[in-house]
């Protein structure tokens, strides 16, 4: 894969756009997970969807890095290119805002119990009581990063260094459908059932992939979320009403 520096920043080397195929490029933040590369990420391609290019055919976000896919009968690859450089020239994206339209969701989660056994294990491996453990990951708001892994499946952060813990060295055979793990200062919130590296800490009945809806992936990159505890009899009134599993959400302002 060419790489083809655009106006990078002092002494960093970030950003880059790098081509991805024939009719893709891959505009890049950074190597490594931080805030600053995620939000710039999520305000580029917020930029991109604005700026209403007649070819571009799709636009998405990874932790650290935007992507866009082009006609190829649109242009050539220099002149997208191009066009990128001049859009990342236009301001320093690290300290952008963050795109317009995001909801704070709260996502009533049970703790532990044996719905979520792994709770005392990583409060150990973060060095806090399962007690501490719970305030901190019901309290902190925490942004949906990026998508990825499995059909509308959030990786969220960051959580604070004491949870910079390792995933497991072994798989968890299967986690279920809204369950809340942990690992390396990020929440991943499955939407399938399926095998793990990571903590099961809590669980939940929001089910974020819906295939027969219009929007099928029901949280958005960007999108923050706060994982409110609440009881096992209570989340299962919830899980009793719906899809969103009590789960309700509030524009960002």
């Amino acid at each position: 894969m060419e790489h083809h520096p655009a106006s990078p920043a002092p002494d960093t080397g970030w950003p880059r756009i790098r081509t991805a195929g024939y009719d893709g490029f891959l505009v890049s933040f950074a190597d490594r997970l931080s805030e600053p590369a995620n939000r710039a990420a999520l305000a580029f391609r917020a930029a991109l969807d604005a700026a209403g290019w007649a070819g571009v055919e799709e636009t998405s976000t990874s932790l650290t890095s935007a992507y866009l896919r082009f006609d190829p009968l649109w242009k050539p690859h220099a002149e997208v290119q191009a066009l990128l450089a001049d859009l990342l020239a236009t301001q320093d994206w690290f300290a952008a805002a963050l795109p317009t339209g995001r909801r704070l969701w709260r996502v009533p989660t049970v703790y532990g119990t044996d719905r979520a056994p792994q709770l005392a294990e990583a409060a150990a491996a973060a060095g806090v009581t399962p007690e501490a453990a719970i305030e901190t990951l019901s309290t902190t708001r925490v942004r949906v990063q990026t998508i990825g892994f499995a059909a509308g499946q959030p990786y969220l952060g960051e959580l604070p260094p004491a949870w910079d813990i390792p995933r497991q060295t072994a798989l968890t055979p299967r986690v279920p459908v809204g369950a809340l793990t942990v690992a390396i200062r990020q929440l991943v919130l499955f939407s399938v059932s399926t095998p793990t590296g990571w903590r099961h800490i809590g669980q939940t009945g929001f089910r974020l992939f819906r295939p027969e809806s219009d929007a099928p992936f029901v949280l958005r990159p960007g999108d923050e979320v706060l994982f409110e505890q609440v009881t096992g009899d209570t989340l299962d009134r919830l899980a009793a009403t719906g899809p969103d599993g009590g789960a309700t959400a509030e524009p960002i302002r």
